[in-house]
């Protein structure tokens, strides 16, 4: 029933907006039609660790593919508020390229509730990482998942080097067949990795991919981190369930539940068919892990140790 009241209400919501209207403002429009709870509930204190935020008033990179429409942090709390989530990770987009000011903007309106996850270049300067550091980032991001972001191989290693110091990680949107590719070089960076979106492993092939090992095996290093988001990016089976990339999700738990944190990656930046439903995701992730302790660990702790958050009682 739940699940047709969304659905129903997403259509509406739909219509709502006229047929070829703009996609400008579609996050505030979705997020006031999709009212019903997930139906687990989440932990005090758990952490949604993938969002972004839009802006138009903010320059877009030159070399910038993806121009979704404004999501303000505005409309994100609404999310907030159904998921029953407390504490919040912004990631810069490759929309703004190594102009965090959108992105800071926002970590400064949610406060100590929330950590950022910033894009700098080789020119950023000591003062300014310090700055970035004060402002509750604790991570720079590299896409290379998608053309037009403007990140750089060969800029990764001596980036890692620099920000390890701070206690950051370099944080990556990267295919499973680039991480194998590009394993001796993951291997050897001074800073932890976290992989966006469980590792971007191809589900036709799940955990026989060898991507899978080589992330497993910096887990098990305890110099990696998954995050258990975007669901929706690799599956063929799609809602509900996201059965196929589940079944990766389950085996990285299995592996190394003390290794994973979890994220909407609201507002679905890359989504250009059906909205996600932020609700049916964080129930997805619930039955992936259906323990409560397990939960807690990945929802609670896990955010705790990789962005700093106070530990809770």
């Amino acid at each position: 029933m739940r699940m047709k009241r969304r659905a129903l209400l997403q259509a509406a919501a739909m219509l709502a907006a006229g047929v070829g209207k703009s996609r400008r403002g579609v996050a505030d429009t979705q997020e006031a039609a999709s009212e019903a709870p997930p139906m687990h509930r989440a932990p005090p204190l758990a952490a949604d660790c993938h969002i972004h935020v839009y802006d138009s008033r903010f320059p877009t990179a030159p070399n910038a593919i993806l121009l979704p429409p404004d999501a303000h942090i505005d409309s994100y709390l609404i999310v907030q508020r159904r998921l029953g989530t407390a504490r919040t990770v912004l990631v810069q987009p490759s929309t703004y390229g190594t102009d965090n000011r959108c992105m800071l903007q926002a970590l400064a309106r949610m406060g100590a509730a929330a950590r950022g996850v910033a894009v700098v270049d080789v020119e950023v300067t000591v003062a300014e990482l310090r700055r970035l550091a004060a402002a509750g980032v604790r991570g720079i991001r590299f896409n290379f998942a998608m053309a037009g972001a403007g990140a750089n191989i060969e800029l990764l290693e001596p980036l890692s080097a620099r920000i390890a110091d701070l206690g950051w990680h370099v944080q990556l949107n990267i295919k499973g067949e680039q991480i194998v590719q590009l394993e001796p070089l993951l291997s050897r960076l001074p800073a932890p990795i976290v992989f966006d979106h469980l590792a971007r492993i191809p589900p036709e092939t799940g955990i026989d991919h060898p991507a899978f090992a080589v992330v497993q095996r910096l887990l098990q290093r305890g110099r990696g981190w998954v995050k258990l988001s975007g669901a929706y990016l690799e599956s063929k089976i799609g809602p509900p369930s996201y059965a196929d990339v589940g079944a990766i999700a389950r085996a990285f738990i299995k592996a190394a539940p003390q290794r994973l944190v979890w994220g909407s990656d609201w507002p679905h930046p890359s989504v250009h068919a059906a909205w996600p439903d932020d609700a049916v995701l964080f129930d997805a992730l619930c039955a992936w892990a259906p323990d409560d302790e397990q939960r807690r660990q990945i929802l609670v702790a896990n955010p705790e140790a990789l962005y700093g958050f106070p530990k809770g009682a």
